[in-house]
């Protein structure tokens, strides 16, 4: 019986060992890079999404998403939307329904895509929804992560500059892991249901899956 701890405390977290992404990290900058990973991604049954945003510490001044990673177990796609906005090949993946796509917090997401391109997202699962229904009351992905593997997934990229003009490979690694990690705790999460050997606990109780 697998227990797993339905929150975490923060202070917690600087124990565990740190993420390191060791899979294949793709920059999509064109046209035609864009089209070639897309017909990649189609031959996956599920993949993990994310997004990233410079950030502005000037009161009413906002960015557009910089940034939307698509990853498979093995491979990100970093998709530079500050570089090539949002294809039609792009759009038409994030709506197909065929295909699962897996994040956290969709609907933020969606509504900043919104402000370089309307797309009515298709076979999307927001973590939080599955972790809930489990009784793991966490909603970030760093705790979330840490619950389920025992791995730290460090945030110093998180207000990094997502526009500039060649990522560094901090920046590459914190975009791949945040997509890649989305993957991972669904693949766990269903894995843990169809067997139902685990159980939550909580802080001073103990709860049956069950």
């Amino acid at each position: 019986m697998i227990e797993i701890e339905s929150k975490l405390e923060k202070s917690k977290l600087a124990f565990f060992p740190k993420v390191v992404f060791d899979g294949i990290i793709e920059e999509i900058d064109t046209l035609e890079k864009a089209e070639k990973a897309i017909i990649e991604l189609y031959s996956e049954k599920m993949v993990g999404f994310d997004t990233e945003t410079r950030p502005s510490f000037e009161k009413g001044n906002h960015h557009k998403i910089a940034l939307l990673q698509l990853s498979t177990d093995k491979t990100a796609y970093l998709f530079r939307l500050n570089v090539i906005g949002i294809p039609d090949c792009v759009a038409d993946f994030l709506s197909d329904p065929n295909v699962i796509k897996v994040g956290l917090s969709v609907k933020d997401d969606f509504c900043s895509l919104d402000t370089r391109r309307h797309i009515t997202p298709g076979g999307f699962i927001d973590l939080p929804d599955i972790c809930s229904e489990m009784g793991i009351e966490e909603k970030g992905l760093q705790k979330i992560f840490a619950i389920l593997f025992g791995q730290r997934i460090s945030k110093n990229q998180q207000l990094s500059n997502w526009e500039i003009e060649s990522l560094t490979e901090g920046q590459r690694q914190y975009a791949a892991i945040d997509a890649w990690a989305c993957l991972r705790i669904y693949m766990r999460l269903i894995e843990l249901k169809a067997t139902g050997d685990y159980r939550i606990i909580s802080n001073d109780t103990e709860e049956s899956n069950t």
